[in-house]
């Protein structure tokens, strides 16, 4: 445990951005589930949708630095071509 004030701080702060790219990383693996089981039903329309919020939340996480920029486009790629095989 750190003695110095300004040590306590940093490990509060850590503390509150690891639960908050936790939360995002968490809602983010949702959505990719989701994405998932709207293309193995088969249904284009709940893939379309859930395609776009997908995209959006790895967009996101790019930008905030919770995945890599290239993992995210990565996966944008993938979900782009199981969308377009449907």
């Amino acid at each position: 445990m750190p003695n110095i004030k300004s040590a306590k701080k940093r490990v509060k702060v850590i503390e509150a951005k690891t639960l908050r790219n936790k939360m995002f990383k968490s809602r983010m693996r949702t959505l990719i589930k989701k994405f998932n089981a709207a293309v193995e039903s088969g249904d284009k329309a709940e893939a379309e949708t859930a395609y776009k919020a997908t995209v959006k939340i790895l967009d996101q996480a790019a930008a905030r630095g919770v995945i890599h920029k290239n993992k995210a486009a990565h996966k944008k790629s993938q979900f782009t071509l199981l969308l377009n095989k449907m």
